[in-house]
């Protein structure tokens, strides 16, 4: 693996960031230390040819979450390929510090200014995209290519290239760490995690060898386990992040291990509550959420919950009320009562993988943001 900055005269120096004082961490809105009046916004991202044909274009759904989920208005996205035909979403990011979000697709990354609605660029990078995560802070973007062998860093305002990370892993997902200090990327073409210097942009280790390669996952708060999906595996396996080495292998119990639709993989979606207490993990064949008991060392299977379609990615709010199975379905995380469903301007269900949420104040601006994937959030 290799890391290739560019020379520090060929980056943009960054803009300014305005509106900083007074912005509040995701961690402070989970804990109520701002103001209520605050409303909590669900981005959706509407891939797939049906939004092309009814609305013209991607898009982004958006729901205000306190109010049962209910739909507030569609903002338009740009990601055609040269065809001038839908392109896939591959990944949803946002920074309310800087007050943009970002979608990529199999070919660009767009950045949206969250207070206009406007797509400020659009630009395409060797390789292409894929599933991205960015800086708490807002300083720049780990940005996977399309199943090859890099990763672009990424300057968020700009879309300037800050570094260049080869693993040769084929690249895929991507989570950076809450404190903004490491990046964690993993590959379809490889059992092992790399771990990134995040001040530097470059690798610094690795976790594992899994038993396969590695798809969805997800860390901890204090960025010390990373909980992943393997290919051929109903279940997850935890590693050390700190040691390397993995932990252990969890197997859902009682279920038949079948055939999907989509990604090829049995288990393509995992998720920590926010407080940790519990892993979430998909399974698509039996159409299920299993519930693990995460408060001892090795998770212990609790129950599951029945989806309408096969589930492929589960994510939650900040606060952690809530749970997002890229099925459109809606959980109450402490009941485990689905609550309802997602739904677009015609009633139409939501199905998305590509999900973010947004806290903005009285006037509109975004004052915190979650992540798309389901990040432990306990840092104690």
């Amino acid at each position: 693996m290799s890391c290739n900055p560019l020379n520090s005269n060929q980056i943009t120096r960054r803009t300014a960031l305005a509106g900083l004082v007074g912005v509040a961490t995701a961690s402070q809105m989970a804990n109520g230390q701002a103001s209520k009046s605050v409303r909590r916004l669900l981005y959706v991202a509407t891939p797939g040819i049906r939004n092309y044909l009814e609305y013209g274009g991607h898009g982004l759904v958006v729901l205000d979450i306190d109010a049962g989920h209910r739909f507030v208005k569609r903002i338009p996205l740009a990601g055609l390929n040269p065809e001038g035909k839908p392109d896939n979403v591959k990944g949803i990011c946002a920074n309310a510090q800087i007050g943009r979000l970002f979608v990529s697709t199999t070919q660009t990354l767009q950045s949206l200014d969250l207070a206009t609605e406007k797509v400020v660029w659009e630009r395409a990078y060797p390789g292409g995209c894929d599933r991205m995560s960015m800086d708490p802070n807002g300083r720049f973007i780990y940005l996977p290519s399309f199943e090859k062998d890099h990763w672009h860093v990424i300057e968020p305002i700009t879309g300037d290239v800050l570094a260049i990370i080869t693993p040769k892993s084929g690249a895929h997902n991507t989570v950076v760490g809450l404190d903004g200090k490491k990046a964690y990327l993993a590959g379809l073409k490889s059992p092992y995690l790399t771990v990134c210097d995040a001040v530097r942009h470059g690798p610094i280790s690795t976790v594992g060898p899994f038993a396969g390669p590695i798809r969805p996952f997800t860390v901890n708060g204090r960025q010390t386990r990373v909980y992943v999906n393997i290919n051929g595996l109903l279940g997850f396996e935890i590693g050390d992040i700190q040691t390397g080495k993995k932990l252990h292998r969890i197997e859902v119990p009682g279920f038949q291990q079948g055939a999907v639709k989509r990604h090829g993989c049995p288990s393509h979606g995992i998720g920590l509550t926010p407080d940790e207490t519990e892993v979430w993990v998909v399974d698509a064949f039996n159409q299920k959420l299993h519930i693990f008991d995460n408060t001892v060392e090795v998770p212990k299977y609790k129950e599951s919950l029945s989806v309408r379609d096969e589930p492929g990615w589960v994510t939650f709010t900040v606060k952690g009320d809530f749970a997002y199975p890229s099925t459109g379905d809606v959980f109450d995380v402490k009941s485990k009562q689905r609550v309802t469903q997602l739904a677009d301007e015609k009633g139409g269900l939501l199905m998305s993988e590509k999900m973010v949420e947004i806290h903005v104040d009285e006037s509109g601006k975004a004052v915190a943001n979650g992540d798309q994937f389901g990040l432990g959030r306990a840092r104690g």
